[in-house]
């Protein structure tokens, strides 16, 4: 049986990129049932560092699709502190959209985890 996950990988990133019309097709797609789930929410982590070219929509639908996924409960837990390590330090450093992403979701979360709240100190000082 065929894994759904590499099949979509192979055929979105066939050309290296993500265009507007992949963004419109994965939006639907994905958001379906109005939330993101973890499963989901890693797969367009592991699409968005795989692309070598991606539309601006599709960074917006991966940041909308980080805030349905974190913040669904209001609370930032350790697990979802170590998915925002893994894929915002991937490169050893933290960019501006990041860090704002950053201050975003503290703003949006209801309760962090000291994990978050180190990533977010880190976010501040560098």
């Amino acid at each position: 049986m065929a894994d759904w996950r590499e099949t979509a990988l192979t055929i979105l990133l066939s050309d290296g990129a993500i265009d507007d019309r992949e963004v419109n097709v994965i939006r639907k797609e994905l958001f379906a049932d109005g939330k993101i789930d973890r499963i989901e929410l890693e797969f367009l982590l592991e699409l968005r560092h795989k692309a070598q070219r991606v539309a601006a929509s599709f960074n917006l639908l991966v940041l909308e699709a980080l805030k349905n996924c974190l913040l669904g409960d209001g609370v930032i837990d350790p697990s979802e502190a170590s998915l925002l390590r893994h894929w915002f330090l991937k490169d050893g450093k933290l960019d501006y959209g990041e860090k704002r992403f950053l201050q975003e979701l503290k703003a949006g979360a209801k309760q962090t985890c000291p994990e978050f709240d180190e990533l977010y100190q880190q976010s501040l000082s560098g």
